[in-house]
């Protein structure tokens, strides 16, 4: 036998061995790709479900905070408020303290300072409206400027909306400045003319 032959023989047998093996490793690292980019992908995926779901939560409750901090103003203005009516608002103000802890934590920084605007707007007319509700206004807090201040939180949430949605990516302007209505604010402030202090 040659050795020649056998060394060449050897030789072609390594080279398809070698040729599989590498052709292996190479499919093996396509795949790892392609599994990376499915990983990759659905966790973008479940991100964005997750902010969705978040940011209506959180719009949802500021809107429903906003309603109820406007009722009870009424509820001031024309009687005083009953352990329910407290209740009442007390519940929608937990229920969207709780949205907002999580939107914190989920909602993108573009998201945050609009939200945080919304949040700082409803904490403050929350804190005139119980201090009027209790009979301890500070100087220049009355129903009407209360009232004000209440209508002013919907630009805010508008606001607030725009940003989500173009953070999701179904809007792509961004927030606009909001203008108040000013036919609606006239009617508020109408609501609240001459309707003096709290009822104690």
């Amino acid at each position: 036998m040659d050795v020649g032959a056998v060394l060449i023989a050897v030789a072609g047998v390594g080279g398809t061995l070698g040729g599989a093996l590498l052709t292996q490793r190479g499919t093996d690292r396509a795949r790892r790709r392609e599994l990376e980019t499915t990983r990759v992908f659905e966790e973008a995926r479940r991100h964005h479900e997750l902010r969705r779901g978040c940011y209506t939560e959180l719009h949802r409750e500021a809107r429903q905070f906003a309603t109820a901090l406007s009722r009870h103003l009424y509820v001031v203005r024309d009687r005083t408020p009953e352990a329910d009516d407290i209740r009442a608002l007390e519940e929608t103000k937990d229920t969207y303290r709780d949205r907002w802890s999580e939107a914190l934590m989920i909602a993108s920084d573009t998201v945050v300072p609009p939200a945080q605007d919304v949040n700082d707007a409803l904490t403050a007319v929350y804190g005139q409206v119980k201090r009027l509700e209790q009979g301890n206004p500070r100087p220049g807090e009355t129903l009407r400027a209360a009232a004000e201040a209440q209508h002013a939180l919907w630009s805010l949430i508008d606001t607030m909306r725009q940003s989500m949605r173009t953070d999701l990516g179904v809007s792509a302007r961004l927030p606009d400045p909001v203008t108040s209505d000013r036919g609606r604010l006239d009617a508020v402030r109408e609501d609240f003319d001459g309707a003096g202090e709290p009822r104690s």
